[in-house]
Order: C-alpha cells, then sequence, then structure tokens
C-alpha cells in the first residue's frame, strides 16, 4: 500500500476532512502506513478524535520530545516542522503521496531529511469523490438550507410592491443586499452558513459569478445561486433558480425554457459509467438547436459573452467546486456516489441571463435529484 502524508488543518484541507471528520483550526499530520493511520496531534484534541470514532494512532507531540524542543528557544513554526519530521521518521515512511495542497515549507524540510514526497492530485481527488454516508448526510441537510434560503427571497419577491419604477417590500427598498440577509437568516436556522452566494439581477446576472448588489428592479431577470455550508460535516449543496418580479419578458421566458430543456436531458443522462463530456454535450443541444453559442460549436480562440459560455456543472462535497467536471475536457466516467451539479444557463451580455442548478447523487441506476424545489419564473 503507497504511504500517505497530509498536513494542514480540517478546515481548509478538504483532503484531511475527509479522513478526520472534525473541525481542527490548528494543523497537525495525518499519515498512512503499512495499512495503519496515523495522527501526530496536540493530546487536548484526542478525546474529540477518539469520541469520534476516528479509527489511527494518535501520537503526542510530547512523546517526539516537545518538552526538549520549548526549552531550547527554537520558534513555534521551526518546532512545527522538527516534530513532524520526527513523526514521520517514527512512523516509518521514507516515501510518500501528498496532496497538491501540502504545505511547501513542510514539504522542503522532509525532502531535507531524506523522505521522498510525490504530490498526487488525482488520488486524493478520486479518494473523495464516492460520498460516505455521512457526508450525504450533510450534503442532503445542506440542500434543505439552500431551499429554505430561497424560500426567504421568494417571500421578499412575493410581497414586493412597485413604487415610482422600483420595487419596494414593506416600504423599503428591495435590494440584493435585503435578499442575501434573509437567505443567510433561513441558512443559520439550518445549521448551515455562507461566506457568499449570488443574488444578480439585470445585467449582471449575465456575468459569470457577480455576486450582485443594488436595488432590484421589475421586469429584470433575478439570479440566486446558493451553496450552503453544512456546519456538523462542512460538506456544501449548490442550487440556482432565476425569477423576474413583475411582467415577464418574452426573450427571458425563452431563455429559462431553453434552460430546462437542457436541465431536464442532462438528468436523463447521468449515470454511473457517463463521461462527463458526454452529459455536457447533451446539455448544449437545445440552445445549438435555438442557434445560441457554448463551448462545443464557438470557433477556436474565439470569446462568447452571449450564449452558454460555461460548463455543466462539478462535484459538489468537502469542496463546492470539486471532481469530476462535466464540461468540454470532462473525460472521465461519473462513479456512483459522486454528487455532481447540472446547471445550464443563458446569457446577453449587458441585458441578463438565466440559470437553472439542481445537485444530484449519481447511481447505477442514473441520477438521485436531491433538489426539491420549484422552477417558475414567477416567485
Amino acid at each position: 500500500m503507497t504511504d500517505v502524508l497530509i498536513y494542514g488543518d480540517t478546515i481548509r484541507h478538504p483532503e484531511l476532512r475527509h479522513e478526520v471528520p472534525l473541525t481542527l483550526g490548528d494543523p497537525f499530520l495525518y499519515a498512512e502506513h503499512d495499512d495503519r493511520r496515523y495522527i501526530t496531534i496536540t493530546d487536548f484534541e484526542w478525546p474529540r478524535l477518539q469520541d469520534a470514532g476516528v479509527d489511527a494512532e494518535l501520537i503526542s507531540p510530547f512523546k517526539l520530545g516537545l518538552d526538549d524542543l520549548l526549552d531550547s528557544g527554537m520558534k513555534y513554526w521551526e518546532m512545527a516542522l522538527e516534530l513532524t519530521l520526527r513523526a514521520v521518521q517514527q512512523i516509518g515512511v521514507t516515501e510518500a503521496i501528498v496532496p497538491h495542497t501540502f504545505p511547501l515549507m513542510v514539504g522542503e524540510h522532509l525532502r531535507a531529511n531524506g523522505i521522498e514526497l510525490t504530490p498526487e492530485r488525482e488520488f486524493f481527488d478520486r479518494r473523495r469523490r464516492v460520498k460516505n454516508e455521512s457526508e450525504l448526510a450533510g450534503i442532503r441537510r445542506a440542500q434543505r438550507a439552500a431551499e429554505a434560503g430561497m424560500d426567504a427571497a421568494r417571500d421578499l419577491f412575493r410581497r414586493a410592491q412597485q413604487s415610482n419604477g422600483s420595487l419596494v417590500v414593506d416600504g423599503k427598498p428591495l435590494t440584493s443586499e435585503r435578499v442575501k440577509l434573509a437567505i443567510q437568516d433561513a441558512f443559520t436556522k439550518h445549521g448551515c452558513s455562507a461566506e457568499e452566494f449570488i443574488v444578480s439581477h439585470g445585467a449582471q446576472s449575465a456575468i459569470g459569478h457577480d455576486m450582485g448588489s443594488g436595488q432590484i428592479r421589475a421586469g429584470e431577470p433575478i439570479v440566486i445561486d446558493l451553496w450552503p455550508k453544512d456546519g456538523e460535516t462542512a460538506c456544501y449543496a449548490d442550487m440556482t433558480r432565476t425569477y423576474c418580479i413583475g411582467d415577464v419578458p418574452h426573450e427571458l421566458r425563452e431563455y429559462h425554457r431553453l434552460a430546462k430543456e437542457s436541465l431536464d436531458r442532462s438528468l436523463e443522462a447521468v449515470r454511473a459509467g457517463a463521461i462527463g463530456a458526454d452529459v455536457y454535450a447533451v446539455s448544449c443541444e437545445p440552445f445549438h438547436r435555438e442557434g445560441h453559442k457554448t463551448l462545443l460549436n464557438k470557433e477556436p480562440g474565439e470569446v462568447i459573452e452571449d450564449g452558454y459560455f460555461h460548463s455543466l456543472g462539478h462535484g459538489v462535497g468537502l469542496d463546492v467546486h470539486e471532481q469530476p467536471g462535466l464540461g468540454r475536457a470532462g473525460a472521465e466516467d461519473l462513479l456512483a456516489g459522486d454528487v455532481v451539479t447540472l446547471e445550464p444557463g443563458l446569457y446577453r451580455r449587458g441585458w441578463g441571463g438565466c440559470r437553472l442548478e439542481d445537485i444530484v447523487l449519481v447511481t447505477n441506476a442514473g441520477a438521485e435529484n436531491l433538489t426539491d424545489y420549484p422552477y417558475e419564473l414567477e416567485p
């Protein structure tokens, strides 16, 4: 069995959170050697690891000589490097694969002392793709939070009234910022959080990941893209809906019709063994039929601002964007247990756009749609 080393915390390093399902904010060493797992971490974290049933041998920094290092006058980061080296040597690792995010300073210190390290991104990506039961439960909870957030936005939209060409709710202007506060509150009530998400409107909605700002007006597209994180497992969900308050422009209805057809056809194409790029090609067909540009029918080197200018989707789990990819370069087979997004959209620069997004679990029989939410343009 190949030896593995991961170093970091479980907040910023999903490869580590996958192995140690706890929020641990200080960096520590995780190792796999001879079919056994090891964790070198401060002793006061041991009860949490044991209560969580983490199957690993715990190594105390004090057993590696921390007392002497503390008395030596070393800087804290020098002690961390030395303790990591001593742990690796004690475990018996002489060569190992590491994530592509492995800290450079730690890697250089280990290599300078004879430890051979090889970054292997695909190894760690693939190890995290098939979700375990705990991760799936976290994704489902996060998805329910996303739907609650969408409910909060729709409640504001339904209560909006037109006043002098603007939209107001309870006498106050309806803005992206106000909608975001309501969504954030819904996330919190469901045990989830999000540092950022999209409530864009008008021309903003045609610009990739413009997070949205300012006053929302009647008759313009409103794109809401939410990716809350479950507080217990640190797993994400991801969903998008598009709305319009008041009279819906014909162009937006047409965009929505095509996006929904693309989503439906993509959902039918998803199953274990399907190629990501093939599913993406299916999603492009409705847009091609109506003469819109995609990444498949554009000229080489052409930059497209109008049309369906992004991929169909991506994996979701401990990162909101992870493998596998469902785009032009998505050459990998989908695996039973993958969780992926399907998010076709259509846009016109300077005017706006429409995107619909569901999150689905890949199975041998097809796709289980984890999203349970209506698609209508009218809120």
